[in-house]
């Protein structure tokens, strides 16, 4: 990620709009304060850790929990390399991430008609809860589960990330 300012100047003075980051399956960003986190989720799970000024943020979308032995390593489709990349990410900008807080979301039930419990969203949803409250990381904002697909968008500062559920 590059170090660059919220905002921009343009030739003449007036800002630029605030850097966007729309996450797509298996991605992490790291993003400042005034700058956008953008995904949308089925099953799978995003994960924000911020500071608690919230000046700083990283998302991450993971797919799945684990891929066993036929997992990549550092393939961030999967919850554990997700995670440890976007520590990464804080630790590089002198951010610890277990002095964060979290906010999770996704964990949908795709195809509600053809699956029951458990299914893939609900074990996505479970891993995260437990991986974050294992490192001691407080998750202060969630939505999991059900049979919807959300679309969550966060400009990183004081205000909650707002989360559109549409039914599938």
């Amino acid at each position: 990620m590059s170090a660059r300012p919220a905002f921009e100047a343009k030739a003449g003075g007036a800002a630029t709009a605030p850097r966007v980051h729309v996450l797509q399956p298996g991605d992490v960003a790291c993003a400042q304060a005034g700058e956008r986190l953008e995904t949308l989720l089925g099953s799978c799970i995003a994960i924000i850790l911020t500071d608690p000024r919230r000046t700083l943020a990283a998302m991450c979308h993971f797919v799945h929990v684990n891929g066993g032995r036929a997992q990549r390593p550092g393939d961030t489709t999967f919850g554990e390399a997700a995670m440890s990349q976007m520590y990464r990410l804080l630790e590089q900008q002198g951010i610890s991430p277990r002095l964060c807080v979290a906010f999770v979301y996704g964990g949908g039930n795709m195809f509600p008609a053809l699956v029951t419990q458990p299914h893939v969203g609900q074990a996505n949803a479970q891993w995260a809860l437990r991986t974050l409250a294992n490192e001691g990381i407080a998750v202060i904002g969630q939505q999991t589960c059900g049979t919807v697909y959300r679309r969550v968008a966060w400009s990183v500062g004081q205000d909650e990330p707002t989360v559109c559920a549409v039914p599938v």
